[in-house]
């Protein structure tokens, strides 16, 4: 018994020894655990300098200066190999030296295997072939220059850009462009606008109210350099224009340069690539369009495309004939025929001549046809079409028929709605939302997508700081745009945006993006765009890989991407993460510099963005050639 007491000691001891030592194991494993834990979670730069050249890695994929957000971690999805990517993929060739204005479905070798007849061989006549398609990237000329920033590329461009001097001779005398030095310049005159086209707009100005917002999308058709264009987006007012390929060498190749919205094209037997009511304003100066002839088909279509209340412009022959027939060098009856037709025809459509003043003739669409449809009992034709989707504009024919307006209760209102005037216009719910004729898209679907839009612009901003830098881009391409919202969050920006809706969306989505006073056009990614090579400084790609899958090529699509973009252009790609893997792998053939980041909501949705810079390349100058 006298040994128990000690026995209790030791027996103590022991249990208290036994849970330290216990305790110290358990720590010792949470210690190793968070080093293991901080040591796997550590990342070195997942932005290699060399992934992107020098000039671009400090600005193209780096936080805007003034961002107080932290950049976006870069995703890291290379394959972790000893042999470099450069050794193991192939590179699509350069194309030949001569094909550096290369436009697949307005090649003018091509287009000598189409008819003549009402100019069809200018419309659009893509590869369709196999061996037809070309599967390399179309070079830069020697000598390339990023262009001026706007709005001082308005007035010049570079000559290596563009180096077509056959204007700077043939329209000397008419104020279009001058070659000096190692640029073009752009006094801003036309055929019909010989003192400018500022001068030009204000006598249009007398005659419409181009000041109140109800005028804000117009379109050019043949449109020179598209002088008329530039000088309208200094008033807000945003264009379209349009000429055909080669009629005046490199025109629309010019505007595209200066930075004003222009696309090859022309009207012949197919309809323009726009929905119909699109236009608040349509324009014609010495254009050479036939306006009179095929019993007014042209007219027809240019109303199918103005908005209930629309304007339509022409200047030039026959306008004002009795001073100029002697220039023209035509017959005084040769010039009041053509004008008494176009009369004609523009009151079989129920158009109003607002004003006829000096060499500027004024019409004016009605807001509804509920008069015109009474008028047919005078007028026997166009008579309205009944069949066919008046939005439907890919490769349609154009019909001798008048498209009608949507029914109005009475003869104040404005057929298919009113618009909001601008800058109201924008975020409005627009009248296709309203009337419920979209399925799917509410007015809260459309004020939900704006306010989404608005964030993933800021984000956009913060993975590419160039976006920030006013100018540095000018001419965007939206290639899958829906409902405009990107382009919405980018109006304050210098900057203007091509919406494509691509026909084999399953929303035709293009009537609503105009009518938030917003352009546009009609295309399939599976053919090549309407548009010269190095049109857009950045790219947006929202989905359309999702898309097209199965419907044609990847590496199809990307070579038009490539096409397209300007030397160190950007393209921002968002879609699944799978879907972008694809795309980073085949990229890598265009010799292209790409990131992958999160969604702007974080890591756990499967959408991803991916910023991509081309690299700038020329062809060699020719002494390098032999």
């Amino acid at each position: 018994m006298a040994h128990l007491p000690y026995y209790h000691l030791k027996h103590k001891l022991f249990i208290f020894f036994n849970h330290k030592l216990k305790l110290y194991y358990m720590l010792s494993l949470i210690l190793l655990c968070t080093i293991s834990y901080l040591l796997g979670s550590y990342h070195p730069n997942t932005q290699p300098s060399s992934l992107f050249p020098t000039k671009l890695s400090s600005s193209c994929f780096t936080s805007a200066s003034n961002s107080t957000n932290p950049l976006p971690v870069p995703l890291d999805f290379s394959s972790h190999h000893s042999l470099s990517s450069s050794a193991r993929v192939p590179h699509f060739p350069p194309c030949s030296l001569n094909s550096s204005e290369y436009t697949p479905c307005h090649d003018v070798e091509r287009s000598l295997r189409f008819p003549r007849t009402r100019l069809i061989y200018r419309e659009r006549h893509c590869p369709l072939e196999e061996g037809e398609f070309l599967r390399c990237r179309v070079p830069a000329p020697h000598g390339y220059t990023t262009p001026f920033r706007w709005p001082e590329s308005r007035d010049m461009v570079w000559y290596a850009n563009v180096p077509h001097k056959w204007l700077t001779v043939e329209k000397a005398g008419q104020n279009w462009v001058r070659f000096e030095g190692d640029r073009f310049t752009f006094p801003g005159g036309g055929t019909m606008f010989p003192h400018g086209a500022d001068a030009y707009i204000d006598e249009i100005g007398k005659i419409i109210n181009l000041k109140d917002g109800s005028v804000r999308t117009a379109i050019d058709t043949g449109c020179g350099v598209a002088s008329f264009g530039a000088y309208l987006l200094s008033r807000n007012i945003l264009p379209v224009s349009f000429a055909p390929k080669d009629t005046h060498e490199a025109q629309v190749q010019f505007a595209l340069e200066r930075g004003v919205p222009a696309l090859i094209g022309i009207m012949a037997t197919n309809r323009l690539p726009y929905p119909s009511r699109s236009f608040d304003m349509a324009h014609c100066s010495r254009c050479l369009i036939p306006w009179g002839q095929y019993d007014g088909l042209y007219l027809i279509e240019v109303d199918r495309i103005l908005r209930p209340g629309g304007y339509w412009i022409l200047s030039g022959p026959p306008i004002n004939w009795e001073s100029h027939w002697k220039g023209w060098e035509r017959s005084k009856e040769d010039l009041h025929s053509e004008q008494s037709s176009i009369e004609a025809v523009a009151k079989s459509l129920c158009w109003k001549k607002l004003k006829q003043k000096g060499d500027i003739a004024v019409w004016q669409k009605p807001s509804n046809h509920v008069h015109c449809k009474q008028s047919r009992r005078v007028f026997k034709k166009p008579r309205f079409c009944e069949t066919q989707d008046p939005d439907l504009a890919w490769y349609t024919k154009l019909e001798e028929c008048l498209t009608p307006l949507p029914a109005v209760s009475n003869i104040t209102q404005t057929a298919g709605g009113q618009r909001a005037k601008w800058p109201a216009r924008l975020t409005a719910i627009p009248p296709r939302v309203n009337s419920g004729s979209l399925e799917g898209i509410t007015p809260k679907v459309f004020t939900t997508d704006t306010a989404i839009w608005k964030e993933r612009l800021a984000y956009y901003k913060s993975l590419n700081g160039e976006l920030s830098d006013a100018g540095r881009y000018r001419n965007i391409l939206d290639m899958n745009a829906n409902l405009g919202g990107f382009a919405a969050a980018l109006v304050n920006d210098p900057v203007w945006v091509m919406n494509v809706v691509p026909v084999e969306s399953k929303a035709n989505t293009l009537g609503v993006i105009f009518e938030r006073g917003l352009i546009g056009t009609y295309q399939s990614w599976c053919e090549a765009m309407s548009t010269y090579p190095r049109t857009y400084d950045l790219l947006h790609a929202d989905s359309v890989f999702t898309l097209y899958d199965g419907r044609c090529k990847m590496e199809d699509i990307l070579l038009e991407m490539d096409r397209i973009l300007r030397p160190e252009g950007c393209v921002i790609f968002r879609d699944d993460i799978d879907v972008l893997v694809k795309v980073k792998n085949n990229i890598e053939q265009m010799q292209w510099n790409s990131i992958i980041y999160d969604h702007e909501q974080g890591p756990m949705q499967r959408e991803k963005v991916m910023v991509v810079v081309k690299q700038y390349w020329t062809a060699p100058a020719p002494a390098q050639t032999a």
